[in-house]
């Protein structure tokens, strides 16, 4: 008679929150650790920055909070959760793109800093972390500590600000890298001191400092945090 051999369990499902300033590889290192472990993935920072070009885009008065706030909730946001291939669109626009303009970049942390914005988007990113099946990679700011407080596992990447710096402008392809660098740590204060969900390192996240590792090193070190949450539930 012949044996049939049935596959193992499934690996549980694990929520996975991942914080840190910008430049710290966190979306290079959530995809690819989302991809790695068939998990879906999110980037907070691009609803952020999806909600600001739509405020752009309409001539909202981005110096006026209390204008920003009565239209927090009239874009559709829509967020695809592929890692090997993420999405985003405002009322059906593709703005994969033109979300990642100077213009967007220095104008998202005035838009984000409004409560009402804030949770507009923090109830989005709930929604969809919680639909996900096998589990999901959340990439941003505050995830740890206020999206998803009971994520399963917390990771708080930082780098030195010449490291993220260097990094950054070689994504913005020859950017100048000391002002990268300013721009970077004005970014952090406004996001840091900012009264509502200030980027903040959880009490009970990891912290994997990346500066002097390479991409490869940083995605198999959040592998192993992953794999080992994942055997213990």
């Amino acid at each position: 008679m012949e044996t049939v051999e049935t596959a193992g369990p499934a690996p549980a499902a694990v929520i996975v929150a991942i914080d840190g300033p910008s430049g710290t590889g966190k979306s290079s290192t959530s995809k690819a650790v989302a991809a790695q472990l068939g998990l879906s993935y999110l980037d907070t920072g691009a609803q952020y920055r999806a909600i600001t070009w739509w405020m752009v885009h309409n001539g909202i008065d981005l110096t006026d909070p209390t204008a920003i706030a009565a239209v927090a909730g009239k874009p559709e946001i829509i967020s695809g959760t592929d890692p090997l291939a993420p999405t985003i669109t405002v009322d059906g626009t593709d703005v994969a793109g033109p979300i990642r303009t100077t213009e967007v970049t220095s104008k998202v942390s005035a838009v984000s800093a409004v409560p009402e914005v804030r949770t507009r988007i923090t109830e989005l990113q709930r929604t969809i972390a919680a639909s996900t099946e096998k589990g999901i990679v959340v990439e941003g700011r505050d995830i740890g500590t206020t999206v998803l407080p009971d994520a399963d596992l917390k990771i708080f990447l930082t780098a030195s600000p010449e490291a993220r710096a260097a990094r950054r402008s070689g994504e913005l392809k020859g950017a100048d890298v000391a002002a990268t660098r300013e721009a970077l740590i004005q970014r952090d204060t406004a996001d840091s001191s900012r009264k509502t969900s200030p980027l903040a390192k959880a009490g009970d996240a990891v912290e994997v400092d990346t500066t002097e590792l390479t991409l490869q090193q940083v995605i198999e070190c959040v592998v192993t945090l992953v794999e080992e949450k994942r055997a213990a539930k």
